[in-house]
This record gives structure tokens, C-alpha cells and sequence, in this order.
């Protein structure tokens, strides 16, 4: 069974105004300060993003969908404590639905970023769930990337949570998704073929000083330059940590998936990036509420639909790894019950208030 871990990026907001509070970099300085003391949490780790109004956890790889669940619990919870040394809470939200003036981090890299990509960097705030599946090698790594491509969208879809922006509705269930495409290496991958291509591809990126680093290949999926991984980053943060654990224990099965139809020799869909690109475009914008692009025939059809023909697509692994009921039901309830998007929309209808929005994030972010 492939290990599976997650990486979560937080905003941090102050409990009582619901403002987004820049305390990002000393929240992680002073919790490795005091490492020792808290044991129970040495296998997760709390990192600084571009933004000090941002944190991110890394949960140590799982085996099972609880196991994922608790790692993610436990993440938030570290997190949370974290921040709250200095006045705040960590909110899983992939935009921030009030108003805010990002402060950029101090590391050397963080300036380097921000003097490159000036406005581009100093307006970006976004935060991600990333999904790590381990993988043999990096050859099957891009067997994984050309085959997994197609459903890429959906997991946009049942994830997208960020339909605010800095106090406006933009229309969008992931508005994440129009803000971070505006870096020049996001998106679709390219179909590669073997691991020779796919490094040539890096390289050539590279090469071109238009990516500060490795670190810069920011699209849908690539794979990790320090684990045996494939890492999947097109999805928005989720609100409840059930969802997220879904999400992620739905990519892991995925990831088995596309080597398994390798295995059995059965032909690649060849889709160009340009189209992914659309496909992605309309699971932003509709989320679960609208017609997404069936992978099948390449038209629009009902939101469920689409997420059927993905259970169904996965279904023999689902089984095989005794998640089937767990996944089925997480993504049932994102269908009836709504997206973060959905929910987000839900806590402002109420009084008409951004505050409102935040508060609830805050709820479902730690619910139990």
C-alpha cells in the first residue's frame, strides 16, 4: 500500500477582529524553540510561507484514511497552537474573504521572490492542500503525471474553498485558482512520456531564469525534488479536516490507478495542456454547483456525474485498500452538503458579514 502524506497552508487571523495578523515567521521561530517540550509533535513540521499572514504544516506520511485524518488534526492543532502565542488562530482558507495587506517573510528567498515578481508577489496570498504519494521511481513518477491529468478538474472541484477575495465575491468557487496561475510555471504538465523528457523540461525552465528554483515549478502536479513522491497541488485548501483527508486518500488511489492502466498496457489519453487549462478554468468556476468537463468525452455534464465516473474510475483500488465507504461518504457529504466554497457562502448569507465567513472557517478548520 503507497504511504500518503499532506501538506496544509493556513492563513492566520486574529480570533476577535477576524483581521489577517502577519505572525507567520515568528510562530514557527518560537515553536522549533520549543520543540523539545512538545513530543507527541516532532513528526509534523511547521514552515513559513511567502506571506507572514500564512503558515504551513507538513503531516508525516499515513498508511489509511484515519491515519491521515488524525495527522491532519493533529497538524492543525500544532499549528493553531502555534500562532496562538501571538494573539491568533489558523484558518483553512485558500483566500482571505476580508480585507488584508500581505506582509512578504524576511527569509533571503522570500525577497528574492518578491523583487523578481514584484506586484505579482507582493499581492499573493493562497493557500493549497498538497498530497505526496509515493511512488518507485521517477519513471513511474511520470507515468503518474500523463495519466492522472485528465482528472485533475474534479479534485479542484470537490476541494475549491475560495470564493472571496479580499472582501469581494469574485464569482468563483476557487478564485485560488485565477490568482496562483499568474505565476509563469503553474497549470497542467506537459505529457512527457518518460522521466528523461520530464527532466529536460525542468531544466529547460530553469535554465530560462524565469523559476527562481525547483521549487518554483508550481503546477497541478510535479514530482518532489526531495522525496520519492508525486506531488498533487491543485487543490484548495479544505475547511473540515474529514474533507481533506478524503481528498487526499482520493488521490492516493489515483496515483494507483494510472500505474495499474500503465501496467495493463491500456492507451494514454492525449490531451493538450490548452484544454486541461479550460477543463480547470470551469471546475474553478463552478465548483460542485455547475457542469464540470467529462474526462470521457470531453463535454460538460452535471457536476455528479462527472465525480461519479471518478469513484467509479477508482473503485477497484477503493476497494482493494478498504477505502471505498470512507471516501464515498466524504464526498457524498461535499455533494449534498456543499464544498468549502458552498459553506463559506452559506456563513455570509446569514447576516451579510465577512466576519461571519471567517468565524465559521475557524469552527469547521478545528472540528472534531
Amino acid at each position: 500500500m503507497r504511504t500518503f502524506g499532506v501538506e496544509e497552508e493556513f492563513l492566520i487571523v486574529d480570533p476577535v477582529t477576524r483581521q489577517l495578523i502577519p505572525v507567520g515567521r515568528a510562530a514557527v521561530e518560537e515553536r522549533n524553540r520549543t520543540l523539545t517540550h512538545a513530543p507527541t509533535l516532532v513528526d509534523h513540521q511547521l514552515t513559513v510561507e511567502l506571506q507572514q499572514e500564512q503558515i504551513e504544516t507538513i503531516c508525516p506520511p499515513q498508511e489509511t484514511f484515519e491515519g491521515q485524518l488524525r495527522a491532519i488534526r493533529l497538524g492543525r492543532r500544532m499549528a493553531d497552537e502555534a500562532v496562538s502565542r501571538f494573539g491568533g488562530r489558523v484558518v483553512a482558507l485558500s483566500t482571505s474573504p476580508v480585507p488584508a495587506t500581505p506582509h512578504p517573510d524576511t527569509a533571503a528567498r522570500s525577497e528574492e521572490i518578491v523583487r523578481s515578481f514584484q506586484l505579482l508577489a507582493r499581492e499573493q496570498m493562497t493557500c493549497g492542500l498538497h498530497t505526496h504519494v509515493r511512488i518507485e521511481d521517477r519513471d513511474e513518477g511520470v507515468v503518474v503525471l500523463d495519466r492522472i491529468r485528465r482528472w485533475l478538474p474534479v479534485i479542484l472541484a470537490l476541494s475549491a474553498n475560495s470564493p472571496y477575495w479580499l472582501g469581494q465575491d469574485t464569482g468563483f468557487s476557487s478564485y485560488r485558482r485565477q490568482v496562483f496561475g499568474r505565476w509563469p510555471t503553474t497549470g497542467p504538465t506537459e505529457l512527457y512520456g518518460s522521466a528523461d523528457a520530464y527532466a529536460a523540461h525542468r531544466q529547460s525552465l530553469l535554465d530560462s531564469g524565469v523559476a527562481l528554483d525547483p521549487g518554483m515549478l508550481y503546477f497541478d502536479a510535479r514530482l518532489s525534488e526531495n522525496h520519492p513522491t508525486v506531488e498533487i497541488r491543485i487543490a484548495d485548501m479544505c475547511l473540515q479536516p474529514e474533507h481533506a483527508a478524503g481528498i487526499a486518500t482520493t488521490i492516493r488511489a489515483l496515483v494507483e490507478t494510472a500505474v495499474r492502466e500503465h501496467q495493463r498496457g491500456e492507451p494514454l489519453m492525449g490531451l493538450g495542456t490548452t484544454l486541461l487549462q479550460a477543463w480547470s478554468w470551469q471546475a474553478a468556476r463552478v465548483g460542485i454547483r455547475g457542469p464540470l468537463i467529462d474526462p470521457a468525452s470531453g463535454r460538460p455534464r452535471p457536476a455528479a456525474e462527472v465525480v461519479d465516473r471518478l469513484l467509479v474510475h477508482l473503485r477497484p483500488v477503493l476497494d482493494e485498500t478498504g477505502d471505498r465507504a470512507v471516501v464515498e461518504a466524504v464526498v457524498a457529504d461535499i455533494l449534498r452538503s456543499g464544498n468549502g466554497a458552498a459553506r463559506q457562502r452559506g456563513a455570509y448569507a446569514v447576516r451579510g458579514e465577512m466576519a461571519d465567513v471567517v468565524e465559521s472557517a475557524i469552527a469547521l478548520t478545528h472540528s472534531d
